[in-house]
């Protein structure tokens, strides 16, 4: 069983004890390719330097919403750059996030798109934040997504993905309609994730990919305890579950959905 893990921040402090050996559990669990996503300069960075020491991880490079306060006029030069290496699959954590609002709306709003355009110019993927700010997020990439059909871009199939979903039917209609991808994290494991679970119930399984946002949203049973790459497979063994197939067909999607996507 082939599995990805394709969202997990393992240059954070919480892995500084006991990286490799995380990184290292994950592959003997069948884990085969890990995305890092940065959420800064400096973590972008360090997501590089970490696919640089292993095969099996990659990279994404971006600026999240929470981080908007070191957004200057030299940072998409520098992310542009840094987008440049081989190990850099995508353009990402950006978004917008009106649960905790580091910054007045309008100001996210403009720096997730100057990031969306700087994967336009890249032709990277984007890995996309939506807290709180689903129906927002839809409409800026609506108005990406109109651009990149005007001018014939090749991310026209495969624009990107909203990270741990949580919209509601209706959103994801309108993300299919831009061949945006789902992902899905440990909530889908919870008690009290009904919405969630009647998404997934709904969804192409042609677009979903499986994330663990390590080192949060641990899945059930460790909910409240440090997520880490491996416990990817108990999403995925919860989405074939709710879907009546079996957790190889699950993770032979997923992890195809994944090469799709990052192209690695």
């Amino acid at each position: 069983m082939k599995l990805t893990d394709t969202h997990c921040h393992l240059y954070l402090e919480h892995f500084d004890d006991d990286r490799e050996q995380v990184i290292n559990r994950a592959i003997e669990n069948g884990i085969e390719r890990i995305l890092i996503p940065g959420i800064d300069l400096n973590s972008s960075r360090s997501a590089i330097n970490l696919a640089e020491r292993f095969p099996q991880v990659f990279a994404a490079v971006g600026v999240h919403p929470n981080s908007g306060s070191e957004w200057n006029e030299d940072t998409f030069a520098k992310l542009m750059k840094l987008s440049k290496h081989d190990k850099v699959v995508a353009i990402g954590e950006i978004g917008l996030d009106f649960f905790h609002e580091h910054k007045p709306k309008q100001v996210q709003e403009n720096i997730f798109r100057e990031q969306l355009e700087l994967a336009k110019d890249t032709k990277l993927p984007v890995v996309v934040h939506h807290r709180n700010a689903t129906t927002k997020t839809i409409q800026l990439l609506n108005e990406w997504y109109k651009t990149l059909e005007e001018t014939d871009s090749e991310l026209v199939e495969r624009p990107g993905v909203l990270h741990s979903y949580s919209g509601d039917i209706k959103q994801y209609e309108q993300a299919k309609a831009m061949n945006l991808f789902v992902g899905v994290t440990g909530p889908i494991t919870y008690n009290n994730a009904n919405l969630l679970r009647e998404v997934i119930l709904e969804v192409d399984l042609n677009q979903v990919l499986i994330e663990t946002d390590a080192p949060f949203l641990s899945p059930h049973p460790f909910r409240g305890k440090r997520n880490e790459p491996a416990r990817v497979r108990i999403v995925a063994d919860k989405i074939a579950d709710l879907r009546g197939i079996s957790n190889d067909e699950l993770a032979k999607r997923t992890y195809n959905n994944a090469a799709r996507l990052f192209e690695w």
